[in-house]
């Protein structure tokens, strides 16, 4: 059974940063692709950054684009999201995800994606 928990979120002035954590078990994640998404009520989950098994590569929503960024520590079995600059319009929950298939070609569509957390709520006030 795969488990991601998502953690790190929290309330945070706009300009401020927070570090996501995503640590997965049950399956150890070096070979796959990792990605964050975020959501708020009644909209889609739309993507934010992907990093692929050997973090050579990473690709970014263009509204976080500078602002974020994810990497991955595969002996921790732990992915990452560091969040600069934040603002008003960045607050969702946030969740991270796994394509459960080796070395996978990164994709943004979250139906790629196979193991999901539960979630770590992020906002941020003006």
């Amino acid at each position: 059974q795969v488990q991601l928990v998502e953690s790190g979120g929290g309330l945070v002035q706009a300009g401020g940063s927070l570090r996501l954590s995503c640590a997965v078990s049950g399956r150890t994640i070096s070979g796959y692709e990792m990605a964050w998404f975020r959501q708020t009520p009644g909209k889609e989950r739309d993507f934010v950054a992907l990093i692929n098994w050997s973090s050579s590569i990473t690709d970014y929503a263009d509204s976080v684009k500078g602002r974020f960024t994810i990497s991955r520590d595969n002996a921790e079995n732990t992915v990452y999201l560091q969040m600069n600059s934040l603002k008003v319009e960045d607050s969702a929950e946030y969740y991270c995800a796994v394509k459960a298939t080796y070395y996978y070609t990164p994709r943004r569509p979250h139906e790629e994606y196979d193991y999901w957390g539960q979630g770590t709520e992020v906002t941020v006030y003006s």
